[in-house]
């Protein structure tokens, strides 16, 4: 039987019939009690955010290694693979959000999507302030539970999103600000990338999930992106097959299989040409 990654659900501690999907906010110095975090190689099935005060560590995000500093701020949505680890002394908020948060809750969803796409931001101490002030409240808020307060929440979240984009604008390597159909569209494509990239590997698939024509959806990724639909999809399937190279022991040819390749030499001939190895190689030199 093939191993899996390990999937973290989201799991609140108590029921929230007011909030549209889950949402979770926590303290991390709290979270830390004093002693040191390691979290080994896993993926999430809801968005995360780590919101760094003062921090020191390392966070390797899809095989991306960052270093865990103060004023640090990481993002990542479903289905990402990381490892983190983070040293005792930490202070800042760790941020939780289902997908049908993410989906119903309006504008505030939207600003997440568009700030979502870089994994990694670190940012001036002044200006970081104007991030952590509103997440202080988001926590007050959360922790009293007082009237309204899921509408508090979601005020002082707005507010902490629109200052993260303005922080993330300013770095070259951030995507600007791009009209809300487009940005919906290449979000639910991401989503379909990881459900259906095993079984559908060709544009036409995926833009009759959208309901668009594979013109559309290449006009979409190329004027959000630059890059092609195909070629988004063969960075995925590469990157999907990096994570089983690194967090399984599963066989090339097990993997293969999952990926839907049934000619495992062709797997291994895509995957070199790629990468520059060959799925075993890659594995023993990074894992």
């Amino acid at each position: 039987m093939m191993d899996t990654i390990p999937i973290r659900k989201l799991k609140t501690p108590l029921k929230e019939p007011e909030f549209s999907g889950q949402f979770d906010i926590r303290d991390i110095g709290r979270l830390l009690a004093g002693k040191d975090l390691l979290q080994e190689l896993h993926r999430h099935d809801f968005y995360f955010m780590l919101v760094l005060e003062e921090g020191t560590g390392t966070h390797e995000i899809d095989f991306t290694p960052y270093e865990v500093h103060d004023h640090t701020v990481f993002a990542m949505r479903p289905g990402q693979v990381h490892r983190l680890e983070l040293k005792r002394g930490g202070k800042g908020f760790l941020l939780q959000f289902s997908t049908d948060f993410i989906l119903q809750a309006g504008e505030t969803g939207q600003l997440w999507r568009k700030a979502s796409y870089n994994n990694h931001c670190t940012i001036d101490a002044v200006s970081f302030e104007k991030l952590h002030t509103p997440l202080t409240y988001v926590f007050q808020e959360y922790a009293s539970r007082k009237e309204h307060y899921p509408e508090a929440i979601r005020a002082n979240l707005a507010i902490f999103f629109i200052e993260l984009l303005r922080q993330r604008k300013e770095s070259k390597s951030a995507p600007g600000t791009l009209p809300v159909y487009p940005q919906e569209r290449l979000e639910e494509f991401f989503r379909l990338l990881e459900e259906h990239v095993s079984e559908h590997k060709q544009v036409a698939d995926y833009a009759a999930m959208l309901h668009l024509s594979p013109y559309q959806l290449n006009a979409i990724t190329k004027a959000t992106l630059g890059k092609t639909c195909s070629e988004l999809i063969g960075e995925h399937l590469i990157l999907e097959a990096k994570r089983h190279l690194l967090a399984t022991h599963n066989q090339v040819k097990e993997i293969a299989y999952h990926l839907g390749y049934e000619d495992v030499s062709y797997f291994i001939r895509y995957f070199r040409k790629r990468t520059g190895h060959s799925p075993q190689a890659f594995r023993q030199k990074f894992k």
